[in-house]
C-alpha cells in the first residue's frame, strides 16, 4: 500500500457540545498511511475531541469524516476509567476486543514488552503506580495492532526510561500515529507533521515539519503580520489626521477629506487577522501558611516497592523540611513515590511526622482531589470558606481569571473539562488555600506548555516546605531544589 495512501479525511467537520459551545468550525485535513502527526492547541480547544470524532464516539454536527475501508483504530487515553481499576490485566486487556480472544496471554507478554512493564495477569489495575498505568493504557492500543493509533498525552507519568522506550517503539511503527502531547523533545524524535487546532478560529492548520519547526513557522507568521498591521495603522491614521485637517478648509477640500477616509477604510480592510497566540495563565504566588516555624515534616523511614517481588520494603531515611525547603523525590516508576505522597497527604505515613495544623496543599496526577460532580465556581468557593471562614468572591473570581478560568469554564462540572484544564483548577485551589506543606505529583502532567515556566516560577518562590515528583527534568532545573531524595538507591 502507498505511503501516500489517506487513511482518514475530515470534509468540512464543525462539532459543539452544545449550542453555547463550538468547539470545531468546518475543519478540513487528511491522515496519510504511515504518517507521524501531532495535534497541538491550547488546554480545551479541542484536541481530545479530535480523537473521539475519528474513533466514532462522537458524531460531527455537520460535515463527513472518510475512514479507509478496513481500517482500524485503537486510542490510549490519558488515564484509565474509573469503572476499569479494579479490573485485572487480563481482564483489562480483554476489554479491548469486541469479541472473545482466545489464548491472550502470550498476546499481553508481548505488548508488556513492548511497552518495558512486567507485571503477573492477575493483578489488579488500580494496584500500579501511575507511570506503570500509562503503560498498560499505551498497551491496551498496542495489542489491537491498529491501522491508526492514537495517543493522548502518552509520556505523563513516564519515566526516562519508559519515554526513550516508547519513542522507540514509535519510530519503528510502521503505520498511522497521532499523538496530543505537551513534551517537546518526545514529539521532535519523530513528528513530521502538525495540525494545530485554534481555540478562537475553530480550526484546524496543517503543518509539515516536527514540533519546534512549527512553533518558528507560527512565531515567524505572527511577527510578520504584525510588522505589517503595525504599517497600515500608521497609514490609516496619517489618512484620517489629513482628512480631518481638510475637512475643516471648506470647498474642494471636502472632497479630499472624503476621498482621504474611504482611502482610511481601503486600508483597514487590508489589516489581516493576526493568529492568537495560544493564551498563557499569568504569573502567580501560591502563598504560604502564615505563622509556622521549626520542623514542618520529618521523614524516618518510608516503603519502597521491590520491583522483583512486587512488595513494600522498609527504608530508613533521615529528610527534615522546614519553611521555604523544597524536597524532590526521585525513582523509577512503580517504586512507590505516588503512594508515599498520597499517605503524606492524609497524614498516614508511618515513618513521617508533620506539625499539627499544617494545612497541606496536594496536586494528585490523577485529579482525584477534585470532585467531578462540582462545578468549578463551588470547588474555588468551598476552599475558601474553609481557610477564611467566609467567601471573598471577587478574590475567588481573580484567582480562577489568572488560569483562565473564566466565563462559561466557571460554572462548568469539572468532571467534563479537559485534563489540561483540571490541573489549572488544581492549581487555582491550591493559590486560594494557602498551604503550609505543598505536595506535588507529576504537576506538569496535561499542561499546555506555554503555562509550565509560569508554574516553575511560581514553585520556585514558594515559601512553604515543598514535595514533588517530576519526570520532566527541563521543569525541575527551574525550580529551587534543597534536597533530592532518590527511592531507587
Amino acid at each position: 500500500m502507498s505511503r501516500n495512501e489517506v487513511v482518514a479525511r475530515f470534509d468540512g467537520v464543525s462539532f459543539e457540545y452544545n449550542a453555547n459551545k463550538p468547539i470545531l468550525e468546518e475543519v478540513s485535513f487528511s491522515l496519510r498511511r504511515g504518517a507521524k502527526i501531532t495535534i497541538m492547541g491550547q488546554n480545551g480547544a479541542g484536541k481530545s475531541t479530535i480523537f473521539g470524532l475519528i474513533t466514532g464516539t462522537l458524531e460531527p454536527t455537520e460535515g463527513e469524516i472518510h475512514l479507509d475501508k478496513g481500517s482500524t483504530i485503537a486510542i490510549a487515553r490519558q488515564v484509565i476509567p474509573r469503572d476499569q481499576l479494579d479490573l485485572t490485566v487480563r481482564e483489562f486487556f480483554e476489554k479491548c476486543f469486541t469479541q472473545k480472544v482466545y489464548d491472550i496471554d502470550p498476546k499481553i507478554d508481548d505488548v508488556l514488552e513492548a511497552v518495558n512493564l512486567h507485571a503477573p495477569h492477575d493483578r489488579i489495575i488500580k494496584t500500579f503506580s501511575g507511570g506503570q498505568q500509562a503503560r498498560l493504557l499505551l498497551a491496551s492500543a498496542l495489542i489491537q495492532s491498529p491501522d491508526i493509533l492514537l495517543l493522548d498525552e502518552p509520556t505523563n507519568n513516564l519515566d526516562h526510561a519508559g519515554i526513550e522506550h516508547l519513542t522507540k517503539f514509535l519510530i519503528d511503527y510502521k503505520k498511522t500515529v497521532v499523538v496530543i502531547s505537551h513534551d517537546a523533545e518526545f514529539l521532535n524524535s519523530f513528528t513530521e507533521g502538525v495540525l494545530y487546532l485554534d481555540i478562537y478560529t475553530r480550526k484546524i492548520e496543517q503543518y509539515t515539519g516536527n514540533y519546534s519547526n512549527v512553533l518558528k513557522d507560527i512565531t515567524a507568521r505572527v511577527e510578520k503580520e504584525n510588522m505589517k498591521n503595525a504599517q497600515l495603522a500608521k497609514q490609516i491614521q496619517a489618512k484620517k489626521d489629513k482628512a480631518n485637517q481638510f475637512a475643516y478648509k471648506g470647498g474642494q477640500m471636502r472632497l479630499v477629506a472624503k476621498r482621504m477616509r474611504e482611502m482610511a477604510e481601503e486600508l483597514e480592510e487590508d489589516i489581516v487577522d493576526v493568529r492568537k497566540e495560544d493564551k498563557t495563565i499569568r504569573p502567580f504566588q501560591i502563598p504560604a501558611q502564615e505563622n509556622m516555624g521549626g520542623e514542618i515534616v520529618r521523614i524516618t523511614s518510608l516503603s519502597v516497592m521491590d520491583p522483583v517481588k512486587h512488595v513494600f520494603k522498609s527504608k530508613k531515611v533521615n529528610v527534615i523540611l522546614k519553611k521555604n525547603q523544597h524536597l524532590q523525590l526521585k525513582g523509577p516508576n512503580g517504586i512507590g513515590k505516588s503512594t508515599l505522597l498520597q499517605k503524606l497527604a492524609a497524614n498516614e505515613s508511618e515513618g513521617a511526622t508533620i506539625a499539627d495544623g499544617v494545612r497541606i496543599g496536594y496536586y494528585r496526577q490523577d485529579f482525584s482531589t477534585l470532585n467531578f460532580d462540582e462545578t468549578v465556581y463551588q470547588s474555588l468557593s468551598t476552599i475558601v470558606r474553609e481557610v477564611e471562614g467566609k467567601l471573598d468572591e471577587e478574590r475567588m473570581r481573580a484567582v480562577a481569571a489568572s488560569f483562565l478560568i473564566t466565563g462559561e469554564i466557571i460554572n462548568t462540572k469539572i468532571g467534563v473539562l479537559s485534563e489540561g484544564q483540571k490541573g489549572l483548577v488544581a492549581f487555582a485551589r491550591l493559590v486560594l488555600q494557602k498551604p503550609g506543606l505543598l505536595i506535588l505529583d507529576e504537576p506538569t502532567n496535561h499542561i499546555n506548555f506555554r503555562h509550565i515556566p509560569v508554574i516553575a516560577e511560581a514553585l520556585n518562590k514558594y515559601a512553604g516546605a515543598m514535595i514533588i515528583v517530576s519526570h520532566v527534568p527541563e521543569f525541575i532545573e527551574k525550580i529551587r531544589i534543597d534536597e533530592t531524595l532518590d527511592l531507587g538507591k
